[in-house]
């Protein structure tokens, strides 16, 4: 690998020892400061010590898995995470995307491809407007839905609560911030995931859209809340209120 002028610093979780050595060894020669992490015990006490600018988390760990780890990172923090897998089964990148992920790489792999991925992460991540921080408020009150950003879940006009995925929160959350506005998939990945790669999650973001409909009694037709606009993207269809 070659050497870049760069001091960001990269978190290797992964159980293997072996692994865990190489890719230490060859990020470090191309210029990057690397931490390394048995598992998510060792990766807390790690981050909790030091700033980290960018994961790469093994899916397979022991007690915690890595989608367990990714959830929970997303939601402390906008840290980006690519996830490493000895599995190449679709579904396992979708959830992988869905928790989160910013990135996904099958094992084996070449390390320049991993080295190609951080750059790409972090540069996307780096080129993300300032303005896009979490929507401040603690309800949004929108078509008798209840909107709760403190507990994390929606309450149905028949005051029922609705449990939210990280996914569907933090989707809901954009369509809230810019209700009434036409958002393009790239917009909503960007706005919805920190900036994440936009072309490892487009085609991710319809299926976040169909189950955030579902939640919401929302079939897709002309009187759902959630529009499609043809060509253009999705728009939530509604007033709100902020409190």
């Amino acid at each position: 690998m070659e050497t870049e002028n760069t001091m960001h610093r990269l978190l290797i979780v992964d159980d293997d020892n072996d692994i865990r050595t190489l890719l230490a060894e060859q990020l470090g020669r191309a210029g990057y400061q690397v931490s390394t992490a048995a598992d998510g015990t060792a990766m807390r006490q790690l981050l909790d010590r030091e700033h980290v600018d960018l994961i790469v988390l093994d899916l397979n760990l022991p007690r915690e898995d890595g989608l367990t780890l990714c959830r929970d990172l997303r939601a402390r923090s906008n840290t980006p995470v690519i996830m490493l897998t000895a599995r190449a089964e679709p579904i396992d990148r979708v959830l992988g995307l869905e928790m989160g992920a910013d990135d996904y790489l099958a094992k084996p792999f070449e390390p320049r491809e991993l080295l190609a991925r951080i750059r790409n992460v972090l540069r996307r991540t780096e080129a993300l407007p300032a303005n896009l921080e979490p929507l401040a408020v603690r309800r949004a009150r929108f078509s008798r839905w209840v909107f709760d950003l403190e507990h994390r879940h929606l309450v149905d006009p028949d005051d029922r609560v609705v449990v939210l995925s990280g996914a569907e929160f933090r989707l809901l959350r954009v369509f809230i911030a810019h209700a009434n506005k036409v958002l393009s998939r790239e917009q909503l990945v960007a706005l919805s995931s920190g900036g994440r790669n936009y072309e490892a999650q487009d085609r991710a973001i319809d299926l976040q859209v169909s189950r955030l409909r579902n939640k919401l009694g929302d079939d897709g037709g002309p009187d759902g809340l959630i529009k499609t606009v043809r060509n253009e993207g999705y728009v939530l269809a509604s007033s709100v209120n902020l409190e």
